[in-house]
């Protein structure tokens, strides 16, 4: 394929394309045969710069995270404009912060650099090695220990990474995983139940949030909806039965009120346990936003925002052009084969038919 491209040198690997037509995983057995690697007739394979690291290496991409409302300190005189994209692609921070209560707004990541690092290595590791690249030194960060780190999905933080001491091969990171990190006030350890999540505080007024600040919920103790509204209610020293909580779907657009025991045990009479909000219809995970309305202050049942509105609106639209575009395009199917249509011969003019049934008795 480097003949075949007038290419040279060593820095080249080969990827298959999966069924999403994206770059698959890398084709790291070079000494394998095409049929062990279920290489077959009218496959695509894509020829991609960057030499692929030894067997047992991982080369992690590692992008910078700093979420809005994080402290001052930690601002970079990097000239953000300039990041470097990745082999995934060009990706680069918005040019001005989102408003207070903006949760969909463009995550803030900026590419830092690649790391080659043996999958036995632990995650601390990992963290020190990243501290090494030339552009983080823009960054005041004083020890590994004040660095969270995230997988990167869908260009937006993923699967929060815990225990600094746990292998990276133990992560099952696979070799497309990157890396965020994002810069802590102090170091953390978080437990396995224990699920870090970001609360945003209601605005009464203004269909607004303040800043998101970090809670960590211990799901040891319970993970149910009374036990975050007491978490959530202990967090900003109100009373437990003066404030409610939603989840954020950003995809959506929506907020979906946690509902007190009490509530649900009105809605539903044959419930007999009160169920985990790390279940459906929640799926409570590691960096989900969630709204808290001091009823104080606030009555009103609306958690949404003016953004919400405008993105649901944008929704529908895209969703009405859509099915437009394939009406119009079942249409003009429709003409093409009608004017494709050749007379036949007349039709045959109508014959009586008589049917007679027998008697049987």
């Amino acid at each position: 394929m480097l003949e075949k491209s007038g290419l040279a040198g060593d820095k080249w690997h080969l990827r298959k394309m999966d069924w999403c037509y994206e770059a698959g995983e890398p084709l790291c057995e070079e000494g394998a045969a095409l049929t062990e690697l279920t290489i077959r007739s009218g496959d695509t394979l894509l020829l991609i710069e960057g030499k692929l690291p030894p067997l047992g290496f991982l080369k992690v991409p590692i992008w910078w995270y700093q979420p809005q409302g994080t402290s001052g300190q930690w601002k970079s005189h990097l000239d953000q404009a300039n990041c470097t994209p990745s082999q995934g692609g060009v990706w680069r921070p918005p040019s001005t912060q989102g408003a207070p209560g903006d949760t969909h707004a463009e995550v803030p990541l900026c590419y830092l650099g690649d790391v080659d690092i043996s999958e036995e290595a632990t995650l601390v590791e990992l963290k020190s090695q990243a501290m090494t690249l030339p552009a983080f030194s823009e960054f005041l960060v004083p020890s590994p220990a004040f660095l969270r780190a995230w997988t990167v999905e869908s260009k937006r933080p993923g699967r929060l990474l815990r225990m600094d001491q746990q292998q990276l091969r133990e992560y099952k990171l696979g070799r497309r995983t990157e890396i965020c990190l994002e810069p802590l006030q102090k170091g953390e350890n978080l437990g396995p139940q224990e699920v870090l999540l970001r609360t945003q505080m209601r605005l009464p007024g203004v269909r607004a949030y303040g800043l998101p600040q970090d809670l960590v919920w211990d799901t040891a103790r319970g993970g149910t909806a009374g036990t975050l509204r007491q978490r959530v209610a202990d967090f900003y020293s109100l009373p437990v039965e003066k404030i409610e909580v939603a989840k954020y779907f950003p995809e959506k657009f929506e907020w979906l009120p946690v509902s007190s025991w009490n509530q649900q045990i009105t809605k539903r009479k044959k419930k007999k346990k009160q169920e985990s909000l790390q279940g459906a219809p929640y799926y409570l995970k590691d960096g989900d936003t969630i709204g808290v309305k001091n009823l104080l202050v606030d009555d009103d049942q609306d958690f949404s925002t003016v953004r919400d509105d405008v993105g649901k609106e944008k929704q529908k639209q895209l969703a009405l052009g859509k099915k437009k575009s394939q009406e119009a395009l079942r249409v003009q199917s429709s003409s093409i084969l009608s004017s494709a249509e050749t007379p036949g011969r007349p039709p045959r003019p109508e014959a009586s038919l008589s049917i007679h049934v027998g008697s049987f008795r």
